[in-house]
């Protein structure tokens, strides 16, 4: 099957988004399909390498790492168009999502797309929250959504607020799945010892992780805060954060106020193949976000063995369960005893790491894979009936 997937984010932007897209492009081109990515440059040309058709594009300021597409030459799409796809899978809603309408109606072909992003949890990040809020939105979303042939959400949050936008299209749940085997690799007591030396602490520190964009949507501002609420509790923890993004900055500079530049460090970027390292150096993997529409990292902190410690939502329904894979927190007292739970209860630490690991296994990309397909030859199928149905009606009437 020739199908196109199309996304205004992918490498060497890092998200969630691109995984996403990159492990299904793995999985469909495993199984013997032939996949081709469009996506928008980050040099301002536009070319082609071996399956990715990069689009030119420019920065623009709504969102740190947002780009556009410009509106002249763009070849690559009559390249694309003479390839003749027979599917369009988009992953955004924005400059490829323009061409991704152009092109179905010039191939008259299905168009499948997963909504990624809750847009009202960062509307306040968009050109300050002045332009667009949440019932305008709301209403695009919906005039949008409506017009593909079937939506993809990750998780029953997902599918729900699509709802409230009154969105009526065939909704399916296909969680994303990830390597699972690339975060099950072993870290060896001197790595470990490296990397802690690397960050002046001890190897009797107790580690909290946090692995991801450093995004100010990702709310870590509020593992910090409960970080230095609960420091008399919380003796030899330390807290590493690992990522890089464009609130970096303000993260340090609150630390430095703080004055817990010594217990709170910062990795910046890391290489994806040395991600699983750090999560294996914690005792748990800790997040505030609530703008996930599923929250890829703790799933890879699970099938690393890592417990989950999380602000409630609901994305983590059966993913994050107390005492079971992990801790789900509403305020400080509960953050503290989480991390307490895991730091002196070896037995429910050790009892925690098999069931994340045993859970993670639910979301690998072969599962992933395999469900997208599926819905690849629902679509086409119905599709094919429907024209069916109406060469019939046509050769009633004449």
């Amino acid at each position: 099957m020739k199908i196109l997937i199309t996304t205004d984010a992918y490498y060497p932007m890092i998200n969630g988004v691109v995984v996403s897209t990159n492990n299904l492009y793995k999985q469909l081109k495993m199984a013997g399909h032939d996949v081709r990515i469009l996506t928008l440059s980050y040099n301002g040309r536009e070319y082609i390498e071996g399956d990715i058709y990069y689009l030119n594009s420019h920065f623009v300021k709504v969102y740190p790492d947002a780009r556009i597409m410009k509106p002249f030459g763009n070849k690559v799409i009559s390249k694309i168009v003479e390839w003749s796809p027979e599917i369009i899978h988009s992953q955004t809603e924005f400059s490829t999502m323009l061409v991704a309408k152009y092109i179905k109606r010039k191939l008259d072909i299905p168009q499948v797309h997963t909504y990624h992003t809750m847009y009202e949890d960062y509307l306040k990040y968009f050109l300050g929250g002045k332009v667009i809020r949440k019932g305008t939105m709301a209403k695009l979303l919906k005039i949008l959504l409506n017009t593909f042939d079937e939506i993809i959400a990750p998780t029953e949050k997902v599918k729900n607020v699509l709802r409230e936008y009154e969105v009526y299209k065939d909704i399916k749940i296909v969680p994303t799945g990830i390597d699972i085997k690339s975060f099950q690799k072993e870290l060896s007591s001197k790595e470990r010892e490296k990397i802690l030396n690397h960050y002046g602490w001890k190897t009797k520190d107790k580690i909290l992780v946090y692995v991801g964009r450093v995004a100010e949507e990702k709310n870590i501002d509020e593992i910090i805060n409960l970080f230095k609420k609960g420091l008399n509790e919380l003796k030899d923890i330390k807290l590493l954060i690992v990522g890089g993004g464009p609130y970096l900055s303000q993260l340090k500079e609150l630390v430095s106020r703080y004055g817990i530049e010594d217990i709170v460090k910062f990795t910046g970027m890391v290489d994806s193949d040395q991600v699983y390292k750090y999560y294996k150096m914690g005792i748990a993997f800790v997040t505030a976000s609530q703008s996930e529409t599923q929250g890829l990292t703790y799933i890879e902190a699970l099938a690393s063995g890592c417990p989950v410690i999380c602000k409630w939502d609901p994305c983590i329904k059966n993913l994050i369960v107390n005492g079971v894979t992990g801790f789900a927190y509403t305020d400080t007292s509960e953050f503290v005893k989480a991390v307490e739970s895991l730091k002196s209860n070896e037995i429910l630490r050790r009892k925690i790491i098999s069931n994340a690991k045993q859970k993670s296994c639910e979301y690998s990309t072969e599962n992933f894979g395999k469900s997208v397909m599926d819905i690849y030859n629902k679509v086409l199928l119905g599709r094919n009936v429907k024209k069916r149905n109406l060469v019939q009606i046509i050769r009633t009437i004449f």
